[in-house]
């Protein structure tokens, strides 16, 4: 099990005060950070709503290198393996 420390709270927190995962979604937020800091190459999800979503992503990407983290690419199992 991955930690949750200061710096994943820090991130999460940024995510949401900064806009790029909407309030709501702070489950998301902490699921992105935790991947982010530990240095996940991939989250994997089938949750479109608030973490594979192109829409947000931009956003999100910003967000996490302003911290001087490298995001990892979040997408669902199907982008992942492909046709």
């Amino acid at each position: 099990m991955l930690a949750t420390n200061q710096e994943v709270i820090g991130l999460g927190e940024a995510l949401i005060v900064e806009g790029a995962v909407p309030r709501r979604a702070v489950t998301d937020a902490f699921h992105i950070a935790i991947a982010t800091v530990h240095e996940m190459n991939v989250l994997l999800t089938w949750n479109c709503t608030h973490l594979a979503n192109a829409e947000i992503l931009g956003s999100v990407s910003r967000v996490i290198r302003s911290r001087d983290y490298e995001p990892p690419v979040i997408c669902t199992p199907d982008e992942l393996i492909g046709e």
